[in-house]
């Protein structure tokens, strides 16, 4: 019996090619690598050795168990920002920075700093027009007026999150960009982090000394609208389990919702919602076998996908369609067919796949 399992190939080679291009365009600011999410589903405790290697020296993930993580996978020196932030001496053990989200986080790490007589390395959020996380205009006001709050602290960046940098027109950008401006000035002299990875296309306004790059690394396409400037990162291969000759009038999958107006040839795929590949690409999906691209039918099911292959003759069971990359959709293609985003594909790829590495 033939292995079903699909293949996640994972290119670290064009991730690293993608962090020395945004490095060049960020220069002479440094740049970072945004791993959160598991290095946005691609497996961070490879990602990030790859990152390192290629020169980069500050990393970003959401979540404490992540930043242990990663500095297990790293070891001593790279910075390692914990954006939701943790609890002062929480990083005791793996030397972590934590992002202050707000005026209260920054009273306790100030007092814990104090109290050890040891300045606390982290990093200062301020919102500026996400109206999530980071000091509202109130606190900054705050700290701005009694900057002997920040006592007990080692600020290494002031940093803000842009809203809508993919969008090069909004107005909010620009207003994003003054309001951190003004902020920062009144504020002691900090190194600043400000631009995401569409904000490194949007100009000198949207330059700090950090840029903080996530998508792009993983061949997100940060300049919608405009032909993708990064490296391709991923492709989803699977092999063809089993191939169904059906009448005219049959129908494929949940609810009957795909009717065949001819006698069809169906091909049954071992990937479904559970591996990530969307319910909603339902009727909407689609694979490529050598030059040919073939229409996913019926509805996606939690394990399997169905397509038809009718108009590829030759095609056997065990022979292997790509689902993403190569001359299938790219993450934003796919994305764009079910009505999200390539963050949303590449973050949703299950831990069924067989993961293959390419170094080179």
């Amino acid at each position: 019996m033939m292995d079903p399992t699909a293949v996640l190939h994972i290119d670290l080679a064009a991730i690293a090619a993608n962090w020395r291009a945004l490095a060049a365009r960020a220069a002479p600011g440094a740049v970072a690598g945004v791993v959160k999410a598991n290095a946005y589903g691609l497996g961070a405790a490879r990602v990030a050795p790859a990152l390192h290697a290629a020169g980069c020296r500050h990393f970003f993930v959401a979540h404490l168990a992540e930043g242990i993580a990663l500095r297990a996978a790293l070891g001593a020196g790279p910075m390692i920002a914990v954006l939701n932030g943790f609890a002062p001496g929480a990083d005791q053990d793996a030397g972590l920075v934590p992002v202050l989200n707000s005026l209260g986080d920054v009273l306790a790490h100030a007092a814990a700093g104090r109290s050890a007589n040891w300045a606390q390395p982290a990093l200062l959020h301020l919102d500026t027009g996400m109206a999530r996380l980071g000091l509202d205009a109130g606190e900054q006001a705050r700290l701005a007026a009694d900057r002997s709050l920040l006592a007990g602290l080692d600020l290494l960046y002031v940093m803000s999150h842009l809203a809508c940098a993919d969008e090069p027109d909004h107005p909010l950008n620009g207003e994003q960009a003054a309001r951190f401006a003004r902020a920062c000035a009144v504020l002691p002299r900090l190194k600043r982090s400000f631009a995401n990875s569409s904000g490194l296309f949007l100009g000198a306004d949207y330059a700090s000394d950090l840029a903080r790059p996530g998508c792009a690394l993983y061949g997100i396409n940060p300049t919608p609208g405009a032909a993708n400037p990064m490296r391709p990162v991923i492709r989803l291969e699977a092999p063809i389990l089993q191939i169904r000759d059906i009448p005219a009038g049959a129908s494929v999958g949940y609810g009957a919702s795909f009717m065949a107006a001819r006698p069809s040839r169906i091909a049954t795929i071992a990937v479904g919602y559970a591996d990530g590949y969307l319910r909603s690409l339902s009727g909407r999906g689609v694979a490529a076998y050598r030059d040919m691209i073939l229409p996913m039918v019926g509805r996606v099911s939690m394990d399997l996908i169905t397509l038809d292959v009718t108009d590829a003759p030759g095609i056997a069971p065990g022979e292997t369609v790509q689902l993403i990359g190569g001359a299938a959709p790219s993450p934003d293609d796919l994305a764009a067919r079910a009505g999200t985003i390539g963050y949303e594909i590449l973050t949703s790829l299950g831990d069924r796949y067989r993961r293959d590495y390419r170094a080179g």
